[in-house]
């Protein structure tokens, strides 16, 4: 009887082990690590990473970190305990190496491959790890672009933007996260090939609102990114910088579409952008949801795309790619692949015209690329968000 019972018991046990397989076979799960579900582009990435991991037949689980590093990192601790196959990291704190490096050395003693995306990680510390690799932007792109998008709009319609006939046009610049290399780019190359476009037509700099901020831009202090921390600048500015007081701000420059649409609720507050009345040129970065009906709506001129589904095609290609050991980088587009160690994603303008007509996209994108043809250099060396 107990040699009944024993045999019973084994085959008990057998069969749930098999059958707790997943996905067909018996490697762990993709544990993909978001810094925040709350972000509109990253919530588009994480819908298409679901999709096409789904669709590939691979056990994943998704992870939010609420914008916190510590969370994080402890899921990430989870992850690895459980036996995971594959690590794809979004990671919330870019202002030091510290968390990604922790991140790849608990990696490397699990001999897990690490696949880091959309926010800042520099090359070192990726090459740190012969199983790590980065899926990103050329960030100064976004910048380069968005200040080439911003100074065309602006020639076209000075004297419609200079509200209080200076001869001028005041702006605010709302900057995503400080130490962010991406937010630095962006903050800085919007604004400098902007000017750069308005000089050679003859019309002076863009000129920062408050000349006492020598910064030249609002920053989310939590570094999220959000439309709230916008709105709060906004409704602030407003306040003390209006057309009743002839110092009204002209342009609104966001690092992304969250903090664009933040800063429309804030000028909607005070009675623009809202279809009837005046509208505050707003730009941003990303092409949300959001933003392109905002852009329909006639509440913001333009926003530069980021392609959250190819960003998540190529991660899963990668993810493939390592459980099958092969080459991490085998199968993609060798023109968005720099080294062993990044691909670029493609960004392009969206302004809900041009994109009907692609050679304009492309154009912008290659007007951009010779414009940023100096800081290659630096970009081959550090990754984005």
């Amino acid at each position: 009887m107990k040699k009944i019972l024993v045999f019973l018991l084994t085959f008990a046990m057998l069969f749930t082990l098999v059958s707790c397989g997943g996905s067909g076979d018996n490697k762990g799960e993709i544990s993909v690590f978001y810094y925040t579900y709350s972000d509109a582009y990253i919530s588009s990435v994480r819908a298409a990473m679901d999709k096409q991991l789904k669709d590939a037949g691979l056990n994943y689980n998704d992870y939010d970190g609420n914008n916190n590093q510590t969370t994080q990192t402890e899921q990430v601790q989870t992850a690895i305990a459980k036996g995971a196959s594959v690590l794809v990291v979004n990671v919330v704190d870019t202002g030091s190496n510290d968390a990604a490096q922790n991140i790849i050395d608990q990696a490397r003693a699990a001999n897990i491959p690490v696949i880091f995306f959309n926010r800042s990680v520099e090359q070192s510390v990726i090459e740190s790890y012969d199983k790590c690799v980065f899926v990103g932007t050329d960030y100064e792109m976004a910048g380069h672009m968005q200040g080439e998008m911003i100074g065309n709009y602006l020639v076209e319609n000075y004297d419609k933007v200079d509200l209080n006939g200076d001869g001028k046009i005041s702006y605010v610049m709302f900057k995503g996260q400080e130490g962010n290399l991406e937010a630095i780019a962006r903050t800085q190359y919007a604004v400098e090939d902007c000017d750069a476009i308005l000089e050679a037509a003859g019309k002076p700099k863009l000129e920062f609102y408050d000349p006492a901020n020598t910064n030249k831009y609002l920053v989310d202090q939590d570094g999220a990114w959000s439309a709230a921390a916008a709105t709060n600048y906004m409704s602030t500015v407003l306040a003390q910088y209006s057309e009743a007081n002839g110092n009204m701000v002209e342009l609104i420059i966001a690092n992304n579409d969250e903090m664009a649409l933040g800063a429309i609720s804030g000028l909607q507050a005070a009675g623009y952008n809202n279809g009837t009345g005046k509208t505050i040129p707003v730009f941003g970065v990303d092409a949300t949801d959001g933003a392109r009906t905002a852009i329909a709506d006639g509440e913001m001129v333009g926003t530069i795309q980021q392609d959250g589904e190819g960003m998540a095609t190529a991660m899963v290609n990668i993810v493939q790619n390592f459980l099958s050991e092969k080459d991490a980088l085998d199968g993609l587009d060798a023109d968005n692949v720099i080294g062993t160690w990044r691909v670029n994603i493609p960004y392009h303008t969206y302004t809900g015209e041009e994109n009907a007509d692609d050679s304009e996209t492309d154009a912008t994108q290659e007007s951009a690329n010779e414009t940023s043809a100096d800081t290659k250099e630096t970009a081959a060396t550090t990754v984005t968000s």
